[in-house]
């Protein structure tokens, strides 16, 4: 909750502006009891029209400068919550970026998202209520029990004891309302990740014939959702009653109490009506300040888990560099593990030079994507030393390891823009870079052949293109900036073979200097390759080059021989 409320911090002096004004409206409000209980006590009875008429009219202009200094101190609370939200916003967007990749799996996405949007709002409500009541409420409270004890201590007793109760059952009701405030921010999370997948995987949803077990789905966990936010509804549902409650009688014991007095002879009427007005007004600031307890009690939900995000340690520092074992890109003994249980990558080692082409093939499942996950420093090996450039990728700074490559994962996908966008991709590159990209990716063909050329407007996921085009414009995304080194994981899975072979020649002609990196279960995609990495479950099986393995590796010559036939040599 700090590190949050230290947003507030360069909006001190606004904040303390705030209060001063609210502090005004506040006093302003305090004085017009008294001068209603003046009127009735001594001007009515001494029948002087024009002190009435005179006292009306300060009371008017005290009631209109009470207005407009709320309205002024509530824009500038708007201001300061808003501005506020907007750089926590973008500094957990930017702390989300930084995440390693080991990190945002164990937050998961879908809380991320909730974090980022829900968790943020709640938070600039929190702050926004606070500005506003949470100094008026507390300052008519303190200020009205003063002026009630001036006026009259019996009375004043009454409202002290209502008073006390009223806050005591505002602070229990908000300590058992937080923590389910907390579960239904956790439900929410699942009901955004749901969402993420029907929305991801809506054309699969639809060609499976899933929408009925899909919306039963988000149906149980918007229920869930439900029920969670029931929950720490019916426990905050209680502040009310019970405060009106404890209104209502304190009102009933003032005037039982004040026209005993007043028959006595112990006070006068009027006193009764300012105590009355005192009482209600401390009342409803009461019933103010738990509606405040209310969002304090969200907000506060959604700041410990802003700041769980905002503090997360730094995973993949820069550190001394282990012993390189030679050649630019490599591996020594390396071991990795996602859930840190059974290894998904095992003892692997390996060696290319610079301006190579690694081939890395295998069955689904059998750690290709890790490998180069590992490259990219997505991930830290647990034992054993990754390599780029000769340099150990620990030593490196993740930023300059990473912009030395250009990558088609298997899950990429386009942006909602024009083809020009979604290859150059926020890099604003040259045209002609751009277009020298698409015809390498053997994409220019059908790029020259769309209405508008590089100028064409694309759907989201390039959902009006078929797959074998969105995955050529996705290798020249790749292709742009002349990586230094290039990873593609199964990037040609959609293309057909001539189309892939035209792509591996023009690869070879255009990028001559550039390491290469293919992922594939083709072996024609890969039997070019000066080293190929023969995987399954996790180790390497076998390495060498096509003809090498051709002689040595039993596995390797079956998918050869499956997928290619005769022409195999």
């Amino acid at each position: 909750m700090k590190t949050v409320l230290g947003y507030l911090r360069p909006h001190a002096g606004r904040v303390a502006a705030g209060a001063a004004i609210k502090f005004t409206a506040a006093v302003l409000e305090l004085i017009l009891p008294l001068l209603l209980a003046e009127v009735i006590d001594e001007l009515v009875p001494a029948g002087d029209t024009a002190a009435i008429w005179r006292t009306g009219g300060w009371m008017s202009l005290l009631a209109l400068g009470a207005v407009g200094c709320n309205i002024t101190a509530n824009r500038m609370a708007a201001w300061v919550s808003m501005e506020m939200t907007r750089v926590l916003r973008q500094d957990l967007y930017r702390r989300i970026q930084g995440l390693s990749c080991t990190q945002a799996d164990q937050f998961s996405p879908s809380s991320l998202v909730s974090r980022l949007t829900n968790d943020t709002y709640n938070v600039h409500q929190m702050f926004d209520k606070v500005q506003r009541g949470g100094i008026r409420a507390p300052m008519l409270v303190l200020g009205g029990l003063i002026l009630t004890f001036l006026l009259e201590p019996s009375l004043a007793l009454v409202q002290l004891a209502v008073s006390l109760l009223t806050f005591l059952t505002i602070t229990l009701v908000t300590r058992r309302g937080i923590p389910h405030y907390t579960r239904a921010q956790a439900a929410v999370d699942t009901v955004v990740r749901i969402l993420r997948e029907n929305a991801a995987g809506v054309r699969v949803v639809k060609a499976l014939a899933c929408q009925v077990r899909e919306r039963d789905r988000f149906d149980t966990a918007n229920q869930a959702q439900r029920q969670a936010e029931a929950q720490a509804g019916q426990v905050m549902a209680l502040a009310n009653p019970i405060t009106d409650l404890l209104l209502n009688a304190g009102l009933i014991l003032v005037v039982l109490v004040g026209a005993l007095r007043v028959n006595a002879g112990l006070m006068p009427p009027g006193q009764i009506v300012a105590f009355m007005t005192y009482f209600t007004l401390i009342q409803s600031a009461t019933l103010g300040l738990s509606k405040v307890f209310v969002k304090v009690s969200k907000g506060a939900a959604s700041a410990r888990r802003i700041q769980e995000v905002l503090l997360a340690p730094e995973q993949q520092r820069q550190t001394a560099p282990l012993p390189a074992g030679g050649g630019f890109l490599g591996m020594d003994r390396v071991t990795f593990s996602y859930q840190g249980a059974k290894p998904d990558v095992e003892e692997a080692s390996f060696l290319l030079r610079q301006g190579g082409m690694l081939g890395i093939l295998g069955p689904t499942g059998s750690g290709k994507s890790t490998l180069t996950a590992l490259l990219l420093r997505l991930y830290d090996a647990d034992r054993g030393v990754v390599w780029v450039g000769g340099m150990d990728v620990k030593a490196q700074d993740r930023r300059a390891l990473q912009s030395r490559f250009g990558v088609v994962f298997q899950s990429d996908d386009l942006i909602r823009g024009t083809v020009y966008e979604n290859i150059s991709f926020l890099r604003n590159l040259p045209r002609p870079a751009v277009g020298a990209a698409a015809r390498t990716a053997q994409a220019w063909p059908f790029i020259s052949q769309l209405p508008q050329g590089l100028d064409t407007p694309l759907d989201l996921g390039g959902a009006n293109l078929s797959g074998g085009q969105r995955q050529r414009l996705l290798i020249a995304r790749a292709l742009a900036d002349r990586p230094e080194i290039l990873i593609l994981d199964n990037a040609d899975s959609a293309l057909d073979y001539s189309t892939a072979a035209a792509l591996r020649q023009a690869l070879r002609r255009d990028f001559p200097c550039t390491t290469l990196v293919i992922i594939s279960e083709r072996v024609s995609a890969v039997r070019e390759a000066d080293c190929i990495l023969v995987l399954e479950n996790g180790r390497i099986d076998a390495q060498g080059c096509h003809d090498a393995l051709m002689a040595s590796c039993r596995r390797y010559q079956r998918m050869a021989k499956l997928q290619m036939g005769g022409d195999v040599g």
